[in-house]
């Protein structure tokens, strides 16, 4: 009877395994829902407050305000932590503008202060970058910049001060730079942690990659067929195009 029981046992962990392979060569379903822009070639701007000097808070709030410049969105998603009163928690710069500092602070509680946290810019030639908030050095050619952490990836390995395994899991999104300087955006379908998301980065090719914001993340991407028009945000960042 024990030996018919291994048996089986073995047989159940073969085709564990089998499945779980198969799964991987004919493509299982992804955990993350990813958008990628070339910055050099696409309209990429982050938004903040409106011509009433009232924060967009909602995807349909900034669209409706695009339509009237005769622009169409084509991807939105939430751009960096936020406070109560939907201030960002770091810096912020909108068309050349800085309409937030750098924060400095490193001892204090919140994934923002999990060490390194970091900021993603684009400049004026449509280059962008993410870096550790340290090595961001304030220059006429930056556009965007949002100030957000953790680092999800540095030079292209994980965090070191993420933990696999971790329980802490939430609704995450984040951006990541390719080694070619187009940006992966990426939002998690479900609960996931630090590390799990942060590999995805790495797995996708990533170069450096930093986490945007967690329970409340959304993305709008109809043309995957998400179109999220609700929400509360601070900073949204989003793609758009020339109506036609």
């Amino acid at each position: 009877m024990l030996k018919a029981n291994l048996l089986s046992l073995s047989l159940l962990f073969t085709l564990v395994c089998f499945n779980q392979v198969h799964a991987q060569r004919i493509g299982a379903p992804s955990r993350f829902i990813s958008h990628i822009v070339n910055p050099a070639e696409m309209t990429l701007s982050f938004h903040w407050k409106d011509e009433n000097n009232q924060p967009y808070r909602s995807f349909s709030n900034l669209k409706a305000a695009l339509i009237k410049e005769n622009k169409q969105l084509v991807f939105a998603m939430n751009g960096g932590i936020f406070q109560e009163d939907l201030k960002p928690l770091g810096l912020y710069i909108e068309k050349g503008k800085q309409k937030y500092r750098l924060n400095t602070r490193r001892n204090a509680y919140g994934n923002f202060y999990i060490q390194p946290n970091g900021v993603f810019y684009l400049a004026n030639d449509g280059q962008a970058a993410i870096v550790d908030y340290t090595e961001f050095k304030p220059h006429a050619s930056v556009q965007y910049a949002t100030q957000s952490g953790p680092m999800l990836v540095i030079d292209g390995e994980v965090n070191l001060n993420l933990t696999q395994g971790s329980n802490s899991v939430r609704r995450r999104n984040g951006v990541g730079i390719l080694a070619d300087g187009r940006l992966v955006f990426a939002i998690s379908k479900a609960f996931v942690n630090f590390y799990d998301f942060a590999d995805y980065f790495k797995q996708s090719g990533c170069i450096n990659a930093l986490y945007l914001d967690g329970s409340v993340s959304q993305i709008y991407l109809p043309e995957q067929g998400y179109q999220h028009s609700d929400g509360v945000f601070g900073v949204i960042i989003a793609e758009s195009k020339a109506d036609k």
